[in-house]
């Protein structure tokens, strides 16, 4: 079942709707990797099933890693607080 394009498709855009439920960027990742095997499965690179989860792995990874970079805390940043919530 993990060999048909469209599966793999259907997967990321269920982690994509899963990811704007919870959010955290935690489950992007995973989508992106999800959609961008089907996409090359639809285009005609057929990779056998271990490569196959290798690219997912390995595309997931850089994807978190891109949208860690441009979306995740910076350096130096600091939560600064204002009030405590047990002052009335």
């Amino acid at each position: 079942m993990m060999t048909t394009w469209w599966v793999w498709v259907v997967a990321g855009l269920l982690l994509l709707i899963l990811e704007g439920v919870v959010s955290g960027f935690i489950l992007l990742g995973f989508a992106v990797g999800a959609i961008v095997v089907g996409l090359l499965m639809w285009v005609g690179i057929v990779f056998s099933q271990s490569v196959t989860w290798l690219v997912f792995a390995i595309v997931s990874l850089v994807a978190w890693f891109v949208f860690r970079r441009v979306y995740g805390s910076f350096r130096g940043q600091v939560k600064v607080w204002d009030r405590d919530i047990n002052d009335n």
